[in-house]
């Protein structure tokens, strides 16, 4: 289940702007055997950068990404967002990229784990 929720903050009052519900597993879910394909990597978009460069939107293609994919770069959590179950992006800041380096990319989906990818930055 994926739940968000727009707040603000008004003197001492809390103000729920709107609520946002979600379910499932979205296209990797397969209703007919009940399983849940694992998330499979087929390229970085872009798959390599300058040491020192600015924060950038990475482009995951691959299959089996489902409305609760995360992407991890190394092992930490990048803002994610679903395209389609072919096609998800993630917000790379300009600290993930500020020295040289190999990082694994890798995305959680449906409870599994998928092939990592090196992205570069020289």
């Amino acid at each position: 289940m994926k739940i968000s929720v727009r707040t603000a903050i008004i003197g001492c009052a809390l103000l729920l702007v709107s609520l946002n519900l979600s379910c499932g597993y979205g296209s990797n879910y397969n209703s007919s055997s009940g399983s849940v394909s694992a998330p499979n990597i087929s390229g970085l978009a872009p798959n390599n950068t300058m040491a020192g460069s600015t924060g950038f939107v990475l482009t995951v293609n691959g299959s089996n990404f489902g409305t609760d994919s995360v992407v991890y770069w190394s092992s930490s959590v990048r803002a994610t967002t679903y395209v389609s179950g072919n096609q998800i992006t993630a917000n790379i800041s300009s600290s993930d990229v500020a020295t040289t380096g190999t990082v694994q990319v890798y995305v959680h989906s449906g409870g599994q784990n998928s092939n990592m990818m090196n992205f570069m930055i020289n």
